[in-house]
């Protein structure tokens, strides 16, 4: 039996740049509108899925769509790949998650308030290591408004039980404890 491969990005990085050690030959790359929200991404997974036996491969927050669009339903996803899957739904209670959620909840409140430095000043140190540099804030400003418009892991819905029958591989690294 042959099936189709498809990669989800995660929220940096899309299409085949998100995936570099991967033969690009092999599979279809997908690349989410930019501010598309999960309910979107699912519905275009789920309409992509149900044409051909499926193995999906998702990254971080591209999990959570591959996730709901599994759980919806037999759509002939054969299996997943899930590289430090951002499930957070299904780990929430864990003191990185909960940490990590706090973090990224204060720094959303900055942003909403219109206070994009200081939502990257919180930000910057969680997701890419390093203290806010005022040096290099107009050069960070893209990345910043990028990541203060990108999908949050949690409030999904996302249970254990919807993966039961499919096979699925999670692959985290052993350096961060919210993928582990």
């Amino acid at each position: 039996m042959t099936f189709t491969r498809l990669y989800i990005h995660g929220a940096g990085r899309r299409g085949t740049a998100a995936w570099p050690a991967a033969d690009h030959a092999l599979g279809e790359f997908l690349s989410f509108e930019p501010g598309s929200m999960i309910p979107e991404q699912v519905e275009w997974l789920v309409r992509s899925c149900s044409k051909q036996r499926t193995v999906l491969f998702a990254h971080s927050i591209g999990a959570v769509p591959a996730v709901l669009a599994a759980a919806s339903g037999d759509l002939g996803i054969a299996g997943l790949v899930l590289v430090e899957p951002a499930l957070y739904d299904i780990a929430r209670g864990e003191a990185e998650v909960e940490r990590h959620i706090s973090s990224v909840t204060e720094a959303r409140a900055q942003a909403d308030a219109g206070n994009l430095r200081g939502f990257w000043a919180i930000m910057r140190p969680l997701m890419f290591g390093g203290p806010f540099d005022a040096d290099v804030w107009e050069a960070e400003r893209p990345v910043a408004e990028h990541w203060a418009d990108t999908n949050v892991p949690w409030g999904h819905g996302i249970r254990d039980h919807m993966l039961a029958g499919i096979p699925t591989l999670v692959v985290t690294g052993g350096w961060n404890e919210e993928a582990e």
